[in-house]
Protein backbone atom coordinates (compact mmCIF):
# COMPACT_ATOMS: atom_id res chain seq x y z
CA UNK A 1 0.00 0.00 0.00
CA UNK A 2 1.39 3.45 -0.83
CA UNK A 3 1.00 6.28 1.57
CA UNK A 4 -0.66 9.24 0.46
CA UNK A 5 2.14 12.37 0.16
CA UNK A 6 1.12 15.19 2.60
CA UNK A 7 0.36 18.19 1.30
CA UNK A 8 2.40 21.24 2.27
CA UNK A 9 1.10 23.78 4.65
CA UNK A 10 1.22 27.53 4.44
CA UNK A 11 3.12 28.82 7.62
CA UNK A 12 3.25 32.76 7.34
CA UNK A 13 3.44 35.66 5.46
CA UNK A 14 6.75 36.78 4.28
CA UNK A 15 6.95 39.78 2.19
CA UNK A 16 4.43 41.87 0.49
CA UNK A 17 6.16 43.64 -2.71
CA UNK A 18 4.79 46.58 -4.42
CA UNK A 19 6.27 48.69 -7.13
CA UNK A 20 5.66 52.33 -7.01
CA UNK A 21 5.87 55.40 -9.13
CA UNK A 22 8.42 57.05 -5.60
CA UNK A 23 10.03 54.84 -2.97
CA UNK A 24 10.91 58.45 -1.57
CA UNK A 25 7.23 59.27 -0.78
CA UNK A 26 6.44 56.14 0.16
CA UNK A 27 9.61 56.03 2.96
CA UNK A 28 8.58 59.00 4.44
CA UNK A 29 5.00 58.44 4.76
CA UNK A 30 5.54 55.07 6.44
CA UNK A 31 8.95 55.81 8.24
CA UNK A 32 6.86 59.35 10.13
CA UNK A 33 3.37 57.89 10.30
CA UNK A 34 3.91 54.47 10.91
CA UNK A 35 6.57 54.05 13.17
CA UNK A 36 8.04 51.75 10.21
CA UNK A 37 11.98 51.57 9.59
CA UNK A 38 14.16 50.73 6.45
CA UNK A 39 15.50 47.51 7.44
CA UNK A 40 17.70 47.15 3.55
CA UNK A 41 17.71 49.29 0.60
CA UNK A 42 19.03 48.06 -2.66
CA UNK A 43 18.54 47.37 -6.26
CA UNK A 44 16.68 44.65 -8.00
CA UNK A 45 18.57 41.63 -8.47
CA UNK A 46 18.82 40.40 -12.13
CA UNK A 47 17.86 36.80 -9.71
CA UNK A 48 14.73 38.23 -8.39
CA UNK A 49 13.45 39.65 -11.51
CA UNK A 50 14.06 36.28 -13.68
CA UNK A 51 12.34 34.45 -11.07
CA UNK A 52 9.26 37.37 -11.26
CA UNK A 53 9.36 37.05 -15.23
CA UNK A 54 9.57 40.29 -14.92
CA UNK A 55 13.42 41.39 -16.38
CA UNK A 56 12.52 45.19 -16.76
CA UNK A 57 12.33 45.54 -13.09
CA UNK A 58 16.17 44.43 -12.51
CA UNK A 59 18.50 47.09 -11.39
CA UNK A 60 15.14 49.15 -10.03
CA UNK A 61 15.91 50.81 -6.39
CA UNK A 62 14.27 49.53 -3.64
CA UNK A 63 13.73 49.54 0.15
CA UNK A 64 12.33 47.21 2.51
CA UNK A 65 10.27 47.96 5.71
CA UNK A 66 9.16 46.35 8.80
CA UNK A 67 7.14 47.73 12.13
CA UNK A 68 9.11 49.24 15.22
CA UNK A 69 9.21 45.75 16.71
CA UNK A 70 11.39 44.20 13.94
CA UNK A 71 8.48 41.71 13.21
CA UNK A 72 9.52 39.52 9.97
CA UNK A 73 7.19 40.59 7.87
CA UNK A 74 8.43 43.07 5.69
CA UNK A 75 6.84 45.47 2.60
CA UNK A 76 9.34 46.10 0.17
CA UNK A 77 8.45 49.02 -2.45
CA UNK A 78 10.39 49.15 -6.17
CA UNK A 79 10.68 51.94 -8.03
CA UNK A 80 8.45 51.49 -11.16
CA UNK A 81 7.39 54.62 -12.89
CA UNK A 82 5.26 53.47 -14.95
CA UNK A 83 3.10 51.95 -12.69
CA UNK A 84 -0.40 52.93 -11.90
CA UNK A 85 -3.45 51.62 -10.50
CA UNK A 86 -5.95 52.70 -7.69
CA UNK A 87 -6.55 49.55 -5.19
CA UNK A 88 -10.29 48.02 -4.87
CA UNK A 89 -10.65 48.58 -8.56
CA UNK A 90 -8.71 46.28 -10.54
CA UNK A 91 -8.21 42.26 -9.62
CA UNK A 92 -5.14 40.90 -8.23
CA UNK A 93 -3.61 41.75 -4.59
CA UNK A 94 -5.44 44.39 -3.70
CA UNK A 95 -5.23 45.44 0.27
CA UNK A 96 -2.50 44.36 2.94
CA UNK A 97 -4.15 44.73 6.64
CA UNK A 98 -2.29 45.45 9.30
CA UNK A 99 -2.71 44.84 12.99
CA UNK A 100 -2.22 47.73 15.49
CA UNK A 101 -2.68 48.60 19.32
CA UNK A 102 -4.56 51.41 19.33
CA UNK A 103 -6.87 52.53 15.79
CA UNK A 104 -8.53 55.32 17.17
CA UNK A 105 -5.21 57.38 18.23
CA UNK A 106 -3.84 56.12 14.64
CA UNK A 107 -6.82 57.77 12.94
CA UNK A 108 -6.21 60.74 14.68
CA UNK A 109 -2.67 61.14 13.17
CA UNK A 110 -3.40 60.35 10.20
CA UNK A 111 -5.99 62.97 9.42
CA UNK A 112 -2.66 65.17 9.15
CA UNK A 113 -0.53 62.51 6.51
CA UNK A 114 -0.70 61.42 3.24
CA UNK A 115 -3.26 58.67 4.55
CA UNK A 116 -6.62 59.42 3.11
CA UNK A 117 -8.89 57.44 5.90
CA UNK A 118 -11.95 55.74 3.18
CA UNK A 119 -13.31 54.06 6.03
CA UNK A 120 -13.68 55.46 9.56
CA UNK A 121 -12.75 53.15 12.85
CA UNK A 122 -15.75 50.71 13.04
CA UNK A 123 -15.99 48.00 15.93
CA UNK A 124 -16.79 44.66 13.62
CA UNK A 125 -20.77 43.33 14.19
CA UNK A 126 -19.93 39.99 15.33
CA UNK A 127 -16.56 40.63 16.86
CA UNK A 128 -16.96 44.24 18.82
CA UNK A 129 -13.61 43.61 20.14
CA UNK A 130 -12.19 43.87 16.69
CA UNK A 131 -12.28 47.24 15.40
CA UNK A 132 -10.46 48.33 12.12
CA UNK A 133 -10.60 51.61 9.97
CA UNK A 134 -9.24 51.53 6.25
CA UNK A 135 -6.74 53.66 4.14
CA UNK A 136 -5.52 55.21 0.86
CA UNK A 137 -1.84 55.85 1.02
CA UNK A 138 0.22 57.98 -1.16
CA UNK A 139 0.58 55.69 -3.94
CA UNK A 140 -3.08 54.56 -3.99
CA UNK A 141 -2.29 51.58 -1.92
CA UNK A 142 -5.06 50.32 0.40
CA UNK A 143 -4.23 49.48 3.79
CA UNK A 144 -6.45 48.08 6.62
CA UNK A 145 -5.38 49.01 9.89
CA UNK A 146 -6.82 46.94 12.76
CA UNK A 147 -6.75 46.33 16.43
CA UNK A 148 -7.59 42.91 17.86
CA UNK A 149 -9.11 43.21 21.24
CA UNK A 150 -9.24 40.55 23.52
CA UNK A 151 -12.10 37.33 23.71
CA UNK A 152 -12.71 37.13 19.94
CA UNK A 153 -11.62 33.66 20.08
CA UNK A 154 -9.99 33.73 16.48
CA UNK A 155 -6.06 32.92 15.95
CA UNK A 156 -5.40 36.46 15.00
CA UNK A 157 -2.52 38.42 15.51
CA UNK A 158 -1.33 40.60 18.18
CA UNK A 159 0.46 43.75 17.77
CA UNK A 160 3.94 44.20 18.53
CA UNK A 161 3.95 47.77 18.19
CA UNK A 162 2.13 50.71 17.93
CA UNK A 163 1.67 49.47 14.29
CA UNK A 164 2.40 46.07 13.94
CA UNK A 165 2.87 43.38 11.15
CA UNK A 166 0.90 42.71 7.52
CA UNK A 167 -1.40 39.92 9.18
CA UNK A 168 -3.89 39.52 6.45
CA UNK A 169 -3.66 40.23 2.66
CA UNK A 170 -6.47 40.15 0.26
CA UNK A 171 -6.78 39.67 -3.89
CA UNK A 172 -9.80 40.35 -5.62
CA UNK A 173 -10.63 38.81 -9.26
CA UNK A 174 -14.20 38.25 -11.05
CA UNK A 175 -14.62 34.53 -9.93
CA UNK A 176 -13.86 34.15 -6.32
CA UNK A 177 -13.98 30.11 -6.80
CA UNK A 178 -11.35 30.57 -8.77
CA UNK A 179 -8.91 32.37 -6.88
CA UNK A 180 -8.69 29.33 -4.34
CA UNK A 181 -7.32 26.75 -6.82
CA UNK A 182 -4.10 28.73 -6.38
CA UNK A 183 -4.57 27.01 -2.65
CA UNK A 184 -6.33 23.37 -3.34
CA UNK A 185 -2.09 22.40 -3.34
CA UNK A 186 -2.08 23.08 0.35
CA UNK A 187 -2.91 21.39 3.69
CA UNK A 188 -4.54 24.68 5.23
CA UNK A 189 -8.39 25.12 6.29
CA UNK A 190 -10.65 27.24 3.98
CA UNK A 191 -13.51 28.73 5.04
CA UNK A 192 -15.81 29.05 1.99
CA UNK A 193 -17.20 32.64 0.41
CA UNK A 194 -19.91 34.54 1.95
CA UNK A 195 -21.93 37.46 0.82
CA UNK A 196 -21.75 40.54 2.85
CA UNK A 197 -22.00 44.33 1.91
CA UNK A 198 -18.23 45.64 1.84
CA UNK A 199 -18.34 48.78 1.69
CA UNK A 200 -15.18 49.81 0.34
CA UNK A 201 -14.95 47.78 -2.53
CA UNK A 202 -18.87 49.32 -3.43
CA UNK A 203 -17.26 53.15 -3.13
CA UNK A 204 -14.28 52.38 -4.67
CA UNK A 205 -16.18 51.11 -7.66
CA UNK A 206 -19.39 53.31 -7.40
CA UNK A 207 -22.07 50.46 -6.57
CA UNK A 208 -24.72 50.97 -3.42
CA UNK A 209 -23.25 50.56 -0.34
CA UNK A 210 -25.79 47.65 0.26
CA UNK A 211 -23.88 45.70 -2.80
CA UNK A 212 -23.23 42.30 -1.62
CA UNK A 213 -19.29 40.65 -2.77
CA UNK A 214 -18.24 37.32 -1.89
CA UNK A 215 -15.53 36.55 -0.30
CA UNK A 216 -13.50 33.58 1.77
CA UNK A 217 -10.56 32.83 3.73
CA UNK A 218 -7.57 31.02 3.85
CA UNK A 219 -6.21 29.97 7.06
CA UNK A 220 -2.35 30.28 7.44
CA UNK A 221 -1.61 29.72 10.89
CA UNK A 222 0.71 32.51 12.76
CA UNK A 223 -2.42 34.77 13.02
CA UNK A 224 -2.57 35.14 9.56
CA UNK A 225 -5.20 35.03 6.85
CA UNK A 226 -5.29 34.98 3.15
CA UNK A 227 -8.94 37.01 2.03
CA UNK A 228 -9.97 36.47 -1.46
CA UNK A 229 -12.81 38.70 -3.15
CA UNK A 230 -14.93 38.50 -5.72
CA UNK A 231 -14.57 42.25 -7.72
CA UNK A 232 -17.73 43.81 -9.48
CA UNK A 233 -17.97 43.87 -13.81
CA UNK A 234 -17.12 47.32 -12.92
CA UNK A 235 -13.18 46.42 -12.30
CA UNK A 236 -10.84 44.84 -14.53
CA UNK A 237 -7.16 43.48 -15.01
CA UNK A 238 -4.52 44.89 -13.36
CA UNK A 239 -2.00 47.23 -15.82
CA UNK A 240 1.46 45.57 -16.13
CA UNK A 241 4.11 47.60 -17.63
CA UNK A 242 6.09 45.92 -20.27
CA UNK A 243 8.52 42.99 -18.85
CA UNK A 244 7.45 44.15 -15.31
CA UNK A 245 5.16 43.49 -12.45
CA UNK A 246 1.92 44.04 -12.13
CA UNK A 247 1.36 48.14 -10.96
CA UNK A 248 0.75 48.51 -6.88
CA UNK A 249 0.41 45.56 -4.45
CA UNK A 250 2.51 42.86 -7.24
CA UNK A 251 4.31 39.90 -5.23
CA UNK A 252 2.85 38.15 -1.68
CA UNK A 253 5.61 35.73 -0.80
CA UNK A 254 4.40 32.90 1.92
CA UNK A 255 6.49 30.30 3.95
CA UNK A 256 5.89 26.86 3.64
CA UNK A 257 6.65 24.04 5.07
CA UNK A 258 6.83 21.10 3.21
CA UNK A 259 7.54 20.10 -0.72
CA UNK A 260 6.81 23.25 -3.07
CA UNK A 261 5.99 22.36 -6.06
CA UNK A 262 6.17 25.68 -7.92
CA UNK A 263 8.24 28.81 -6.56
CA UNK A 264 5.80 31.22 -8.40
CA UNK A 265 2.51 31.40 -9.25
CA UNK A 266 0.10 33.57 -10.96
CA UNK A 267 -3.36 32.78 -9.84
CA UNK A 268 -6.56 33.28 -11.47
CA UNK A 269 -6.65 37.53 -11.31
CA UNK A 270 -2.89 38.36 -12.17
CA UNK A 271 -1.52 38.07 -8.63
CA UNK A 272 1.80 36.98 -8.27
CA UNK A 273 2.02 34.18 -5.17
CA UNK A 274 5.38 33.45 -4.06
CA UNK A 275 6.60 30.47 -1.86
CA UNK A 276 9.74 29.81 -0.16
CA UNK A 277 10.68 27.22 2.39
CA UNK A 278 10.39 27.91 6.20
Amino acid sequence: MVEATAKPRLRSIREVTYTVPDIKVIEEAYTRWLRYRVCERGTVSADDATRWNAPAIAGRPYITLVPASGEVVAMRFIAEPAARWTALTSHGWNVSEIVVQDVDALAAELRASPFRIIGEPTSLTRFPMIRAMQVIGPANECLYFTQVGDGSGLDLAQAQSYVGRVFIVVAGGPDVSALFRTYEQFDNEIDPPVSTPVRVISIANGLPLDTLHAHGLVKIGSGSLIELDQYPATTGPRFVPPNSLPSGMAVVTFEVSGAIPDRLVKGAAGELVEFVES
